[in-house]
């Protein structure tokens, strides 16, 4: 048994003999000892007064003394600190829980019948995967491995952007500038290889744009503005212009017209325009999995928008028919959610067309009669809170099932040193490019310390990108999702400080310690053992890894995993610094303290584990 619970089930029999009640947890608070006061735990005791009418200091001196009278074996000292009782557990308890926790191993969660649908990633196959995807995935990967530890069924799924508008944009660019230009035939990767004719095409649009403003047309249209809008609400010539660009795509462009007539040959069917479209597509679904491959990180269903964009309309004509909706003069569906304290919503166009919201709803239909899950989170950028909480209000107010298991797991973007990524432009931070990256950061490391020399070379990259790519995961990890990220790359390849490396480190001076001592820790009696200080620090640690998990779980934030690793991996580094594990003072020193390293070896992996991590034997 936890030490934590030994001790609750003590303070309830006491404050039960003491004021004649039985107290819940909830009011009987337990902590860790903050690390300026003595003590393992701390007990609040205001929230006995009521029940004691006492003071919380002489509330705290009568539990500790009958603690210490009544559970020697538990409770070695206590102290009272204004209403806090702080106590200190016996060396026999710590004792007696590593031993368990070397015996018993990792936390173990019951298996829960629910499940869980993660969507994540759900990228465009305009263009290749970027940072700001890498950190959608890995949130999304991490909690699903979480909800797995915690005893869920966790479903991986993506939404695949594969139809629209810019889509025909990098369709077009290629048939007008690609001159038949393949993966194979170009060296390129699929997904950059499209990407390229993306940010093409709106290179190619600027220009005639320019050339166009140039133009008697647009000085017309200009003048026309100026003519027409209030005299307050007149702007420049330049400011006129730099709004005019969708306008001039949809009503002017040529290569916008050529890009809109492309985009309804799809929806018809044709034959050449849907054989491009399937073929470009393909060379990106190479690429994606690819990236998704290096990453380590895969999903059950993908889920296409080009047969999702459909759905949604049945539970449009279900809420029309029980007034959820309301019909416009000009055909439109529309849901008012003002008494949310959101807006109206359209969810038909005049033309009968679906918007993103319809399809929406028709998918999340759709997966849970795939998977009836109990849950289903949406990994999605807080740019989208909005239209989250507007999905999730239209579910409610239709009755569906699922609609209180929908969750929006936001988190901010990330943006580089110089502001934000722009796809259009090719501003982005390409994730394949930075996965290259951190992995050349890593070698170059390793060479100039002169590391693995004694390792095979096959071994070495091996151990290079796992080096590498725990740079990168956990510096994306570690950071609480809420919060947007300004990515700088040097700063994420840093193989010291509050990095993965670091981490990494830890666990393989543990493994080098077992090889030097030729054998595992033992199943010896420890029983008589006085814990130092710095050894019971760390066990104090080790014994919270299980809260850890459960509140990443509760709390949609791997975050809380990452640091606790972190954390870990600093204990262990003073205790290594600070005690001799193979030339200790005692054959019994020796093997409590083997045992303390190989019970935090295993939790830095596990943990690791939990957020894509792979942790090296050697570095």
């Amino acid at each position: 048994m936890h030490p934590i619970q030994q001790l609750f089930q003590s303070i309830v029999s006491v404050t039960k003999d003491l004021y004649g009640q039985d107290l819940t947890e909830a009011e009987l608070p337990l902590a860790p000892t903050r690390k300026e006061f003595e003590g393992d735990y701390t007990l609040v005791t205001f929230p006995l007064t009521r029940i004691a009418r006492k003071s919380p200091d002489q509330i705290a001196e009568e539990i500790g003394n009958s603690l210490m009278s009544g559970y020697p074996d538990l409770v070695a000292d206590v102290n009272v600190i204004k209403g806090f009782l702080n106590i200190g557990l016996s060396t026999r308890v710590w004792v007696s829980f590593l031993e368990s926790l070397s015996r018993d191993g990792l936390p173990v969660f019951p298996r829960l019948d629910e499940k869980i649908l993660v969507e994540y990633s759900s990228p465009n196959t305009n263009k290749p995967l970027h940072l700001g995807h890498i950190r959608n995935i890995l949130l999304g990967w991490s909690m699903s491995r979480i909800f797995e530890r915690t005893g869920y069924e966790a479903i991986r799924v993506q939404v695949i952007n594969d139809r629209g508008i810019a889509i025909c944009k990098s369709m077009l660019a290629w048939e007008l500038y690609g001159d038949g230009a393949t993966p194979e035939s170009s060296g390129v990767k699929g997904d950059h290889l499209v990407g390229e004719y993306y940010v093409r095409f709106e290179s190619e649009f600027k220009k005639e744009y320019a050339e166009w403003q140039s133009t008697a047309d647009a000085e017309q249209r200009w003048k026309r503005y100026q003519a027409e809008a209030e005299k307050e609400k007149a702007i420049s010539r330049e400011d006129f212009f730099k709004g005019y660009k969708n306008a001039y795509f949809n009503e002017i462009s040529p290569l916008g017209a050529k890009a809109r007539e492309m985009l309804v040959k799809w929806e018809q069917g044709d034959a050449e325009v849907r054989g491009t479209w399937s073929m470009m597509n393909d060379w990106v679904y190479k690429g994606f999995h690819a990236t998704y491959d290096a990453l380590g990180v895969s999903f059950h269903k993908s889920y296409y928008e080009s047969n999702t964009y459909l759905l949604g309309r049945d539970l449009v004509e279900d809420g029309l028919s029980r007034g959820v909706f309301y019909r416009q003069d000009d055909g439109s569906v529309w849901i008012d959610l003002t008494d949310e304290g959101l807006d109206r919503k359209i969810l038909l166009r005049s033309d009968g067309t679906s918007v993103y919201m319809t399809q929406d709803l028709g998918t999340a239909k759709d997966r849970y009669e795939d998977y009836h899950a109990n849950r289903m989170i949406y990994v999605v950028a807080d740019e989208q809170n909005y239209h989250f909480q507007v999905l999730f209000a239209i579910m409610k107010k239709l009755g569906m099932p699922f609609a209180d298991g929908m969750v929006h797991l936001s988190y901010g973007m990330v943006e580089l040193p110089t502001g934000k990524m722009k796809s259009r432009e090719g501003t982005v931070v390409d994730a394949d490019d930075l996965i290259r990256e951190v992995i050349s950061e890593a070698r170059s490391s390793a060479e100039e310390r002169g590391d693995g020399d004694d390792i095979p070379a096959e071994e070495q990259e091996r151990i290079y990108q796992q080096v590498g790519l725990a740079a990168l995961k956990y510096h994306i990890i570690k950071v609480n999702p809420k919060k947007r990220m300004i990515f700088d790359p040097k700063e994420s390849v840093d193989l010291q400080g509050h990095t993965g490396p670091y981490i990494q480190n830890a666990y393989v001076r543990i493994q080098s310690i077992f090889r030097k001592a030729g054998r595992p820790a033992t199943e010896a009696d420890l029983t008589g053992y006085d814990l130092a200080e710095g050894e019971k620090e760390l066990l104090l640690l080790l014994s919270e890894y299980r809260q850890h998990i459960l509140q990443a779980a509760e709390q949609y934030d791997p975050s809380h995993v990452a640091n606790y690793a972190y954390a870990v991996a600093k204990a262990f580094h003073k205790f290594y610094h600070d005690f001799s594990v193979l030339r200790a003072e005692s054959e019994l020193a020796r093997e409590v303290r083997l045992h303390l390293a190989a019970v935090t070896a295993s939790i830095l992996k596990d943990a690791m584990e939990l957020i894509g991590i792979e942790m090296p034997d050697r570095m």
